[in-house]
């Protein structure tokens, strides 16, 4: 499941040497971590969630053959170190 969400993925985006798939097991559950480059994020979500939605779909069915629970999240991008834009000062 993992190596097909990172091909798919690696093929969506502008950024394919970012893109690192995270598994995590909680229980009897697998989720899959989506970690990308910070442009990279709204191509992995698409236009009202249709890309996200159908990752998690393909997801979910080959699970289900292999007879586990399975999801995949988007990890929030990580803002820049360089980025100042949120330490700006108030004037009151």
């Amino acid at each position: 499941m993992k190596d097909t969400l990172l091909y798919i993925l690696k093929h969506i985006v502008t950024y394919p040497d970012e893109i690192t798939v995270e598994e995590k097991q909680i229980d009897d559950r697998t989720i899959l971590v989506i970690h990308a480059h910070s442009e990279d994020i709204g191509k992995i979500i698409g236009k009202k969630g249709r890309i996200i939605m159908a990752l998690r779909d393909l997801v979910k069915l080959m699970a289900t053959k292999e007879n586990v629970f399975a999801d995949v999240e988007v990890a929030e991008a990580e803002q820049s170190t360089n980025d100042k834009s949120t330490n700006l000062p108030i004037n009151d």
